[in-house]
């Protein structure tokens, strides 16, 4: 599996999750197009990438700032092949009935209307291109009622199934949608909530700690790839078993 002649354009791609996935197309052979609010970093990160990678200011609530990126990526690299819907805003931590309405449309807008916007954008470049394939990254929060997420669980479940309804869609025009939802990830975005890589640092999750950003490479890889040609409308969950069910501790038993 590689990802010769591909390129992609990830969201968010400064740092975390994001850096993570665009370094892997990178090392696997395709050509990346980096899109941040995170001007300096971005760039800092294509430019550790070499000729393979571009980076661009993105606003992914906004459409010409879209058009914008579609438009340098094409310029820079040819047609593109892919989309990476990486960037988001994390969940407030209060009920939803505390959640203020100004923060939840917020988040939805990034999490939910920005990556409405990037398929929007990016189709009409996968059908230059004969075909393609859109990533979006949902969350463990957008397969199973998380309390504590609001507007964010609220968005991630709305990513999920305007993944398939996508899918249905442009299955006839060779352009495959699929989502992907990470559990606990340690990340800038997460690493506020104090939580480690320690073994059994998070008991929630049946493989008792929270995940690597490389661990969550090859799933979004995968799905870009050649390898997935007959995979779409598909939900990939790449969280240690933490929506498949309750962890054996806390069912009372030890992993013995």
């Amino acid at each position: 599996m590689d990802l010769n002649d591909k390129v992609v354009i990830v969201t968010g791609g400064a740092g975390g999750l994001g850096e993570a996935y665009s370094r892997e197309i990178v090392a696997m052979g395709g050509k990346v197009m980096i899109g941040d609010l995170l001007v300096d970093k971005a760039a800092a990160v294509a430019a550790d990438l070499g000729d393979a990678a571009r980076s661009q200011h993105l606003d992914v609530t906004d459409p010409d700032s879209w058009q914008d990126i579609v438009t340098a990526t094409e310029e820079a690299f040819g047609k593109v092949t892919g989309l990476v819907n990486n960037a988001g805003a994390s969940a407030s931590g209060v009920r939803l009935i505390d959640e203020s309405p100004e923060t939840f449309r917020k988040i939805v807008d990034i999490n939910l209307y920005g990556v409405f916007l990037g398929m929007r954008s990016v189709i009409p470049a996968l059908r230059r291109a004969d075909g393609g394939s859109i990533v979006n990254i949902s969350s463990a929060a957008g397969m199973v009622g998380m309390a504590l997420t609001g507007g964010y669980g609220a968005a991630k479940w709305g990513v999920r199934g305007m993944t398939k309804l996508s899918a249905v869609e442009l299955a006839p025009e060779n352009i495959r949608v699929n989502s992907v939802h990470p559990g606990m990830v340690l990340t800038p975005m997460t690493a506020p909530t104090g939580i480690t890589l320690d073994e059994g640092g998070f008991p929630s999750a049946p493989a008792g700690r929270v995940g690597r950003p490389e661990e969550l490479t090859g799933a979004v890889t995968y799905l870009l790839s050649d390898a997935a040609s007959y995979t779409t409308g598909a939900e990939l969950a790449v969280d240690g078993g933490w929506t498949a069910g309750p962890a054996m501790t806390e069912l009372g038993q030890n992993s013995d």
